[in-house]
């Protein structure tokens, strides 16, 4: 039996009825509901898929704020009875030892672990491999149908970020051609009561074996890359086992499926947009502000992974109590008004732009880099070399993934004149 739901600490008042954050509606177009939850506050009661209701922090400067909030925790740890029993999260023993990665530790641990994985990212890494991850992207668009149209999900999105992080974290080539992209799914929780949780659980045991095979290959070897070293720190005692495989684990997901996704909610905004797409193509010098205003407009990251207060508090006037789960909407944050002039206007050109795309605070994306640098070049590849670019078909129609967290489609097909 689920555990009841918990009261208000401070007047023990039953707490305000949540409003849902789930259905084909709301994953198709949540900007509305956004809007109308950050003119009402900036904390709210909401239920996810799972039935669990947790409180969302909606504008963009309680979202910072919270971003940068010493008092929550990321270390699961931290959550209450109530939230473990309906918290969409891995099934042991996989929690123990997948989870306990970067984006699930606090401070020291923390910061120990991210510094392993901060020099493969650094932007001068990255801005020496663009020619090699231009290459990538123009043998993707080489195989492509000549004329007529493709699926721009399923023939580029779903390949090019994972051939990308491949090169930057030293993924073997027989290693890569293994790896099966229907493992991302594991990225999208799966409650303990959702019939599609034996399906889950098996793609989870799968992605362990194929972990430790990457454990394997990369331990007393002579490569200088980055899982080369996260082995090798794990073997001088700097990481403990169950650390190096959360890592890894880490990387292959958030290396890939955001990245897919983030290019499905570009192409889509620019489809929809189809002046400021023509704009695009004809002046590629736009393309690093075009990225950040693409990523401010709908970001693939919709909401933050859980925070937990540990003893019972206030959060932006609103009680919380200890362990119930906190959870920042990015995407309302980056629709704010009062940060963002005319913040439903897709504007190529808006700067500043400190949207939140990529987090903030110490948990700020290790890989942002990486990502605008990924996406400056699989759009600019698109766009210059399918002219005519169009969708084929009704843009409403397109069904959004159903992952409590993200934004994206699975499928974009497109039309195009002759591809260059």
């Amino acid at each position: 039996m689920p555990v009841p739901e918990p009261r208000c600490p401070v007047t023990g008042a039953a707490l305000p009825e949540p409003v849902p954050l789930h259905g084909a509606a709301y994953k198709s177009d949540p900007y509305d509901l956004y809007r109308e939850l950050r003119e009402a506050g900036p904390v709210h009661r909401v239920r996810f898929p799972s039935g669990i209701a947790a409180w969302l922090v909606t504008g963009h400067q309680a979202a910072e704020q919270t971003l940068n909030d010493p008092r929550l925790g990321k270390n699961h740890a931290l959550g209450n009875d109530y939230w473990r029993s309906l918290a969409s999260i891995m099934p042991e023993p996989q929690h123990s030892q997948l989870q306990v990665h970067l984006l699930h530790q606090d401070p020291p641990k923390h910061t120990a672990m991210r510094r392993l994985v901060l020099d493969a990212f650094a932007p001068r890494r990255i801005d020496a491999l663009r020619p090699r991850l231009q290459e990538l992207a123009d043998a993707l668009v080489d195989r492509l149908p000549e004329t007529g149209g493709a699926d721009l999900v399923r023939d580029f999105a779903a390949h090019y970020p994972f051939q990308v992080l491949a090169e930057v974290i030293g993924l073997p080539e027989e290693l890569a051609q293994r790896f099966d992209r229907d493992w991302g799914k594991v990225v999208q929780p799966v409650g303990p009561q959702d019939p599609g949780r034996p399906a889950y659980e098996g793609r989870l045991r799968a992605l362990q074996t194929y972990i430790a095979d990457v454990v394997a290959d990369k331990r007393g070897g002579a490569a200088d890359d980055l899982l080369a070293r996260l082995v090798a720190a794990e073997g001088a005692g700097e990481l403990a086992p169950q650390e190096l495989d959360s890592m890894i684990f880490q990387l292959l997901m958030a290396g890939q499926e955001p990245v897919t996704n983030q290019l499905s909610t570009m192409l889509v905004t620019l489809l929809r947009h189809p002046g400021q797409l023509a704009r695009l193509r004809d002046e590629p010098a736009l393309l690093p502000r075009a990225v950040e205003e693409l990523l401010r407009y709908d970001s693939a990251f919709e909401l933050t992974t859980w925070r937990f207060f540990a003893t019972d508090s206030e959060l932006h006037g609103t009680a919380i109590p200890a362990g119930d789960s906190v959870i920042v909407s990015l995407c309302a944050a980056n629709r704010d008004p009062e940060q963002f002039p005319d913040a439903d206007t897709l504007d190529l050109e808006r700067t500043p732009n400190p949207h939140l795309a990529f987090g903030h605070g110490i948990h700020f994306c290790p890989g942002a880099a990486l990502a605008r640098t990924e996406l400056q070049v699989a759009l600019g590849t698109l766009l210059t070399r399918l002219p005519g670019l169009r969708p084929a078909g009704d843009l409403d129609e397109l069904a959004w993934i159903p992952a409590v967290l993200a934004r994206g489609v699975n499928h974009l097909p497109v039309a195009y004149d002759k591809r260059h």
